[in-house]
């Protein structure tokens, strides 16, 4: 088994990673777009990616990576508490502080701590929480990393400095195929788009009611290609392999403009 993370090695989907796919080769990529072109060429046999941040909202580049692409679809899931440190160069005085690194995720959910504490200091993003490490060069350099990180020479400040203590990321399993109909699953993930008409969105939530379907998360996102049109995403509670979920996914798929199975797990 291998499976792709946005690494280096200590980055939080390296831990969601590891809690997923305990025994695996894992191979860390730069960027959300490499780790899904390698796993549709079959480079990978997994990947891992945040779908959702309790602080951010969902994460709108995966959003539209998993759905532009083909047979491929989310397996299995796992939520990370995030816990968020500064990291400096041991010894470093925090006032000389002028320029801080990490993940834009990480930057925003940090940005009250940063604004308060280093109103002048340059923000500047990095591949991931667990790179900014490696940009730590001088006792002016500061990170935002995760508090499981640590490397020599470098000094993680006690406390969590996220704005909410509350920080919770969800992590997606993606493999490629679609789900087997004998696949056991507490929740589904897919994506619609409504015919333009009034009340059509309505008319598909009325849908899923009848069906019992319990939505967990609806979000929307703009159809890139048709200005004014919008696309919905959609997670309910429902066991993939009863044939009465699978209906309801069906007479979902046909009240709608377009319709597809994002993940079942």
């Amino acid at each position: 088994m291998r499976t792709g993370y946005l690494g280096p090695q200590g980055s939080y989907s390296y831990l969601a990673s590891k809690i997923m796919t305990s025994e695996s080769e894992f191979i860390p990529f730069d960027s959300f777009p490499k780790l899904m072109h390698a796993l549709c060429r079959g480079e990978v046999d997994c990947t891992v990616i945040p779908i959702e941040n309790t602080l951010n909202g969902g994460v709108l580049q995966n959003i539209d990576l998993l759905q532009s692409v083909e047979n491929v679809f989310a397996d299995s899931e796992c939520v990370i508490k995030i816990e968020h440190r500064l990291a400096v160069k041991s010894g470093a005085d925090l006032k000389n502080i002028k320029r801080i690194y990490s993940h834009r995720q990480a930057l925003e959910q940090c940005s009250g701590y940063l604004f308060k504490n280093f109103p002048d200091a340059c923000l500047h993003e990095a591949v991931s929480t667990s790179k900014s490490l490696e940009m730590i060069k001088t006792e002016e350099d500061a990170g935002i990393v995760g508090a499981h990180t640590h490397k020599e020479g470098i000094t993680l400040l006690d406390g969590d400095v996220s704005d909410s203590k509350d920080n919770f990321t969800h992590f997606l399993r993606l493999v490629r195929g679609v789900p087997s109909e004998n696949k056991r699953t507490e929740k589904i993930y897919f994506s619609v788009t409504c015919p333009n008409r009034s009340g059509g969105l309505l008319s598909l939530l009325q849908k899923i009611a009848r069906h019992g379907l319990n939505m967990t998360k609806i979000e929307s996102r703009p159809v890139k290609e048709r200005l004014n049109e919008f696309r919905f995403f959609i997670e309910a509670e429902g066991d993939y392999s009863q044939s009465s979920v699978r209906l309801a996914l069906s007479d979902v798929e046909k009240e709608s403009a377009s319709f597809k199975l994002l993940g079942a797990y």
